[in-house]
C-alpha cells in the first residue's frame, strides 16, 4: 500500500476561510493500516463473522441506490454479494428495460436517470416489505418498486423542480405520503411565462413535494426560499424535515458559502392538509403549490444550523433529527418533542437545539444501532465516528470545556476512502438492531486490482455489535452507489414471488396466433421450455408488428428470452410473466426468434423463424 499523505487541519482551516469550500476530495488520511487493526481486533472474542458458506442465505436484504447508473441493487448482507440488479430510469438490455412497450410506457423516452435515495415503505415505524422508493435527481422523477417482483411499477414526474434529491415515506401509521426535495432552486414556473426570472436568483425557489404513495401521484408542493438536501420523516407522522444549504440564493460557490448558518426546515403536516381543506394552495403546471417562503405562512419552521448541512436522520426512539454540517465539524442534534413549541412560538427555534458536538472534519450523515449511539460518515478525515448522543447532550448542558473532552467519542475507524452515506442494519426503523454498518467510500486507491482511470467505488462491511467498530469486508462498487438501506430477511423474504401473478398482466397470452389488420400485425406467444408456441410467422415489408409473450413454465428459476436478430429487440420473461414489444418489419429476410437465458438441455433449439417478405 503506498504511502498516504496526513491531512493537515489547520492548512484545512485556512483554505475553508479563503474560499469558503472544504476541497480536498483526494486526501487520504489513515491513522493506522487497516490490515494491522483487523489483525488486531479478529483476536478479541465475540465478533460477528460475515461469511455465508455455500448454500447458506444472508440475514439481510441490502438495498442500493446505483447513482448514475439509474438503477437500484439488491445485496445480501453480511456476504456483501451482489444479487440483482432492478433496472428503474436506465435501459437495461439483458432484462429489456426499456426495450418492452410496458418499460417504455413508464420511462417515456427518457433512459438517463440518477438515483441517489432508496428507502422503504413503513408500518408503525418499521419497514411493511411492500415498496421501494426511488428519487431521480436527473429528471426529476420518483419511482416505486414492488418489492414481491422486484421491479418497477409506476414512475411519477415533479413539475416545477431541478435537482431532485432527498426523499423519504412517512414511517407512522404507514407509508401514505413520501416527501421528496429539490435541491437546485430555480423560477417557478421555470418557463417562457416567468422569463422575467431567469436571470434574478432571488426569485429563485425550493419546493418540498408530497406524493400519494399508492396512487403515485403529486398531493402538493410547499414552496421556500431555500434550496434542499437531504429528508426525513418522525415517527408520529407530524412532520417532514430537511436540511438546506445555499440560503443565500446564491449560484456560485462562494455566494453559497457566504453565511455561517443555513436551516434545517420542518413541514407541519397537519397545517399543510389543513391549507389544502381551505384551498389556500395556488396551482402551477397542475399541481397544488403552497406558500412556505418566509412571512407567508406558519408550516415551515426554520432552525439555524451551520454551515452547508448534508444530511438530516432520526434516531430509532424518535427523539432527535442529527444535521451533519458538512462544512462545520460539528452534527447538530434537535430535540424534535420541541418542535410543537417552536410551531406554536413558546420557543424560539434555535432553542429546540440540545447539542452540537464536534465529529470532524467534513461530517455528512448519521445512521444509529438501537442503544443510543450515532454513527456519523466524516468525508475529508475518511472516517466513521461512533459516539453517544446523550452524553453529547449532557456534555452541551455542562459547557465548551467538558465538550472539549470529547467524551461523547467512543470510536473512530479510518476507512478507504472519503466516505458518503453510511447505513446501519434497519437504522432507519424503531428496530435498529446495531450488528453491521456498511461505509459507502468514494475513492478505492490501492484496495483492488487496477482496472483503468475510473476506478470502482469501495463499500466496506463495519462490524458494529461491539464497542470497536471493526472491518471486516471490502467490495468493489460499480459507479456510483449512493445510499442503501439493510433490511432484515425475514421482513422482505415472505414476500418475493417466485413466479408472476399471470393475469395481472391484461394482454397475457393462452393461446398462440398471428393477427393481421392491414399493416398492423399482433402476434401473440406462449413459452414453455424448449419450445415457443410458434415455429414461423411470415411478415411483409413494412408491417408494424406487435409481439407479446407469455411465459407458462412456473418452476421458479425458470425465465426465457425473446431476442430477434438483427431488429435489436431483446427481453426477459420470468415465469408466467408477459411482455411485449412494438417494432417495423423494416428488413428483408429470414430473422430468427431465439431464447437467450438457458433453460433447457435444448436450449440452443428453442427457436422460431420470422419471415419478412418483400
Amino acid at each position: 500500500m503506498s504511502d498516504k499523505v496526513k491531512f493537515n487541519r489547520r492548512n484545512f482551516l485556512q483554505i475553508l476561510g479563503a474560499a469558503g469550500i472544504a476541497a480536498g476530495s483526494g486526501v487520504l488520511i489513515p491513522k493506522e493500516t487497516l490490515l494491522a487493526r483487523t489483525e488486531k481486533d479478529s483476536r478479541r472474542r465475540g465478533h460477528q463473522s460475515n461469511e455465508v458458506k455455500p448454500g447458506e442465505l444472508d440475514d439481510y436484504y441490502g438495498f442500493w441506490s446505483g447513482g448514475h447508473s439509474g438503477e437500484v441493487r439488491v445485496i445480501g448482507v453480511p456476504s456483501m454479494r451482489e444479487i440483482k440488479r432492478i433496472p428503474v430510469f436506465n435501459m437495461d438490455v439483458a432484462t429489456g428495460w426499456g426495450i418492452t412497450n410496458e418499460s417504455k410506457k413508464l420511462l417515456r423516452g427518457r433512459y438517463t436517470g440518477d438515483t441517489h435515495h432508496v428507502h422503504g415503505s413503513y408500518k408503525n415505524g418499521t419497514y411493511d416489505g411492500r415498496y421501494l422508493f426511488v428519487n431521480d435527481k436527473l429528471n426529476n422523477r420518483v419511482a416505486r418498486i414492488r418489492i414481491d417482483y422486484m421491479e418497477v411499477d409506476a414512475i411519477v414526474d415533479i413539475p416545477n423542480v431541478q435537482g431532485l434529491h432527498g426523499l423519504f415515506p412517512q414511517r407512522y401509521p404507514k407509508t401514505e405520503w413520501v416527501v421528496a426535495n429539490s435541491e437546485f432552486q430555480v423560477p417557478v414556473p421555470n418557463d417562457e411565462t416567468n422569463a422575467s426570472a431567469f436571470t434574478k436568483p432571488k426569485q429563485y425557489y425550493g419546493l418540498h413535494t408530497i406524493i400519494d404513495a399508492e396512487r403515485m401521484s403529486i398531493v402538493c408542493q410547499v414552496l421556500v426560499d431555500e434550496n434542499m438536501d437531504l429528508a426525513a420523516t418522525d415517527y408520529k407522522g407530524k412532520y417532514s424535515m430537511t436540511t438546506s444549504y445555499n440560503t443565500e440564493k446564491g449560484v456560485t460557490i462562494s455566494e453559497m458559502l457566504a453565511s455561517d448558518y443555513d436551516y434545517m426546515l420542518v413541514f407541519h403536516w397537519g397545517r399543510i392538509k389543513e391549507a389544502l381543506r381551505k384551498g389556500n394552495y395556488t396551482r402551477i403546471n397542475g399541481v397544488k403549490v403552497i406558500d412556505g417562503r418566509k412571512g407567508h405562512s406558519d408550516i415551515v419552521l426554520r432552525i439555524p444550523v451551520p454551515k452547508n448541512p448534508h444530511g438530516i436522520n432520526v434516531s430509532p426512539d424518535g427523539k432527535y433529527a442529527i444535521c451533519s454540517g458538512k462544512v462545520s465539524p460539528t452534527c447538530t442534534v434537535v430535540d424534535l418533542d420541541l418542535i410543537d413549541l417552536a410551531f406554536e412560538g413558546k420557543i424560539k427555534p434555535e432553542e429546540c437545539i440540545v447539542a452540537q458536538p464536534e465529529i470532524g472534519l467534513g461530517p455528512l450523515h448519521t445512521t444509529f444501532d438501537g442503544r443510543g449511539n450515532a454513527y456519523t460518515s466524516v468525508f475529508i478525515d475518511s472516517t466513521n465516528v461512533k459516539w453517544n448522543i446523550q452524553k453529547a447532550i449532557e456534555a452541551e448542558k455542562k459547557g465548551e470545556e467538558e465538550k472539549k473532552k470529547k467524551e461523547y467519542i467512543i470510536d473512530v475507524l479510518d476507512i478507504h476512502y472519503q466516505v458518503g452515506h453510511i447505513m446501519a442494519s434497519m437504522a432507519e426503523t424503531k428496530e435498529a438492531d446495531g450488528k453491521w454498518l456498511v461505509s459507502l467510500n468514494k475513492f478505492s486507491k490501492d484496495r483492488f486490482l487496477n482496472a483503468g482511470p475510473v476506478k470502482a467505488e469501495n463499500d466496506q462491511l463495519i462490524d458494529i455489535s461491539g464497542k470497536k467498530l471493526r472491518l471486516v469486508h471490502d467490495s468493489p462498487a460499480y459507479m456510483e452507489p449512493h445510499d442503501c438501506i439493510i433490511v432484515r430477511r425475514d421482513i422482505v423474504e415472505p414476500n418475493v414471488k417466485d413466479r408472476y401473478d399471470m393475469f395481472e398482466h391484461p394482454l397475457a397470452v393462452t393461446e398462440s396466433g398471428v393477427k393481421r389488420n392491414g399493416k398492423n400485425v399482433i402476434i401473440r406467444m406462449t413459452s414453455n421450455a424448449p419450445v415457443y408456441g410458434l415455429q414461423e410467422v411470415r411478415l411483409k415489408k413494412g408491417d408494424r408488428v406487435t409481439l407479446i409473450v407469455t411465459n407458462h413454465d412456473e418452476i421458479s428459476d425458470l425465465s426465457h428470452g425473446v431476442a430477434i436478430s438483427n431488429y435489436n429487440i431483446n427481453f426477459v420473461i420470468g415465469p408466467f410473466q408477459t411482455k411485449s414489444v412494438t417494432f417495423t418489419a423494416d428488413k428483408v429476410g429470414v430473422f430468427w426468434v431465439y431464447c437467450t437465458n438457458f433453460c433447457h438441455a435444448l436450449h440452443l433449439e428453442m427457436r422460431m423463424r420470422l419471415i419478412v417478405e418483400p
